[in-house]
């Protein structure tokens, strides 16, 4: 937990930016594995972590900007849970923690949204993402839960997000903290990544040192050897020569900030000249999109430039020709590299989506695109001092996605389809970098973990 004031001084800036009414934050409940007391891990609300600091089940935090309290919400335990759980500290005593004067037990809430609506005050909720707070959110305001959503506040929802973008020094040292932790992940991954040995026990080693650090993975592993499928979670195959593997995975920290690093490596630890050739692409993309990285350029531009790297390089191996800038701009580089560059980090290693991923990612000046492959970028307005975002290009051969194109004789001005066809067993290569906005610039966080050729092939053998 950062020090009390730090959530003071969050509450009352959104108390600033909101202006008005009642602010309702929930926090997450435990959620049952596959009978009630068999529940799985526990992760707390990012945003309700952000303002209020409390990392357990069943609170609730409100923030009454007109008459300017807040509000913790929870049972205190009983001995039942004690003999279960141990002592534990009262609600007053944690809240007490982040500058909370004011408890109440849970039940007392529905008391007071009840006089607030009646007052005809506006309650602020963002959009709920879990079942459980759906429904309690229904049963406070005494609406259907499948009306909730009609009901998020726009303006709450933009106010922490533009608190939440900006991270303080102490919110990256915590990022750089699970930086650490994916650089171990990564490069046993690396050593590991033999002919003969299955995708599972790899990620399940990654797992593993996430654990042992003190956190969860920020997200299910990705691990494989058909990388050509960008979110492949399945880990049964076992690793031979002339294969690459892609692996993206990263951790959370004891205090919920996130890491998020992909590598893809040669099996047996040699890249041969076809793997080298694409993979030197991807690599110089990272590169050169992470170089123009500086506050004030939209990140689309940056996309953009990545996107016009790759198709460069495809088309110096022959895979792709014509005109790229036109090429880039129709979207013909989208077989190659169908998803955006980056997104948000933080406290979600895609930070703040659960309010809506255009309202974090684009702003009433850059709008989405509608474009195959651009139109997937869940970043893309400008930039500024303290965003914390991923660097993630990648080119794939999906071989469902070049034979519909190519039936369809589709950008043929642009795709050299007949070298494309050789290429269906390659699988896929994206590299990935957590990337701090500076004030005149950028800084690539956490120790350097290897992605050279050189690099990698050296700690592999």
């Amino acid at each position: 937990m950062f020090a009390k004031r730090n959530y003071i001084d969050r509450r009352n800036q959104l108390k600033k930016d909101v202006k008005s009414g009642l602010i309702l934050i929930l926090g997450n409940k435990d959620v049952a594995f596959n009978y009630p007391a068999n529940t799985f891990t526990f992760r707390q609300d990012s945003n309700f972590l952000y303002f209020f600091g409390l990392n357990h089940a069943d609170l609730a935090g409100v923030i009454d900007i007109d008459n300017n309290k807040d509000y913790i919400f929870g049972n205190d335990v009983d001995m039942d849970d004690i003999i279960w759980m141990g002592n534990q500290p009262t609600i007053k005593e944690q809240a007490a923690e982040v500058g909370v004067e004011h408890t109440s037990p849970l039940l007392s809430m529905f008391e007071l949204i009840t006089d607030t609506i009646k007052a005809g005050r506006k309650i602020h909720f963002t959009s709920p993402y879990r079942g459980e707070n759906q429904m309690q959110l229904a049963d406070l305001l005494g609406i259907k839960y499948t009306n909730v959503k009609n009901y998020i506040s726009i303006e709450l929802t933009k106010a922490i997000i533009k608190q939440r973008s900006i991270k303080s020094l102490e919110e990256v040292a915590e990022i750089e903290k699970a930086i650490a932790t994916a650089y171990e992940m990564h490069t046993t991954a690396m050593k590991m990544a033999k002919p003969g040995i299955y995708e599972r026990e790899i990620a399940g080693k990654m797992e593993g040192i996430a654990l042992s650090a003190g956190g969860p993975v920020s997200f299910p592993v990705i691990l494989s050897i058909n990388g050509q499928t960008l979110h492949n979670h399945y880990h049964g195959n076992k690793l031979a020569e002339g294969r690459m593997m892609v692996a993206d995975a990263g951790c959370e920290t004891e205090m919920n900030y996130c890491s998020d690093i992909t590598r893809t490596v040669p099996v047996g630890g040699k890249f041969n000249q076809r793997q080298k050739e694409v993979y030197e692409i991807v690599l110089k993309a990272n590169m050169q999109a992470i170089d123009a990285i500086k506050p004030g350029i939209p990140y689309r531009e940056i996309h953009l430039l990545s996107a016009k790297v790759i198709a460069e390089g495809l088309k110096e191996i022959g895979l792709m020709k014509g005109n790229i800038d036109e090429a880039v701009s129709k979207g013909a580089h989208a077989m190659f590299y169908p998803h955006g560059l980056g997104h948000m980090l933080g406290l979600d290693v895609h930070d703040m989506e659960g309010m809506g991923e255009n309202y974090v990612g684009y702003d009433d000046e850059i709008k989405r695109s509608s474009i195959f492959g651009t139109a997937f970028l869940r970043m893309g307005k400008r930039l500024q001092q303290g965003h914390v975002l991923t660097v993630e290009p990648g080119i794939y051969f999906i071989p469902a996605l070049i034979d519909q194109w190519k039936a369809e004789s589709k950008f043929t001005e642009y795709i050299n389809y007949d070298k494309v066809d050789a290429y269906k067993d390659f699988g896929g290569i994206r590299i990935e970098d957590d990337v701090l906005i500076s004030n005149d610039g950028h800084r690539v966080l956490g120790k350097a973990i290897p992605k050279t050729v050189t690099e990698i092939e050296t700690i592999m053998n």
